[in-house]
Parts: C-alpha cells; sequence; structure tokens
C-alpha cells in the first residue's frame, strides 16, 4: 500500500471521529487533523510523481472553507 493511501485512511478515521465527537471543539479538532492528513496524502502523490485525484483534492479543499467559515 503506497504512503498517501495510510495517510487517506488516517483521514477516513478522523472524519468517523469528527461525526461521533460530543463537542463542538472536538469536531472541530478532528476536521482540522482530517485536511492534515488529506494534504499530506496529496503532499505524498506530488512527490512520488503522481497527480491526486479530484475527489481527494475538492474534499481537502472543502474541510480547510469549512473549518475557516465555521470558527
Amino acid at each position: 500500500m503506497k504512503q498517501s493511501d495510510h495517510f487517506r485512511e488516517n483521514a477516513e478515521n478522523c472524519a468517523r471521529l469528527a461525526e461521533a465527537a460530543t463537542n463542538e471543539p472536538l469536531h472541530l479538532r478532528y476536521k482540522r487533523m482530517e485536511a492534515a492528513w488529506l494534504a499530506l496524502a496529496n503532499e505524498q502523490d506530488w512527490l512520488d510523481g503522481e497527480v491526486p485525484s479530484i475527489d481527494t483534492t475538492k474534499k481537502a479543499a472543502h474541510v480547510r472553507v469549512a473549518l475557516f467559515c465555521d470558527q
């Protein structure tokens, strides 16, 4: 499995944790972690000479926008 795939799995875990969070600060923390893992996955794809998928890039951008709007 590629390193970027591991990063994306971590992002998915953070997304699940965010949905199960019992309060807003915890939810936002997990969403920030999700965005960070997705950014790392995209960076790793770039370092490996691959182009990241459009869906992943859009999701990472969407999470970042949502985080800035929620604050």
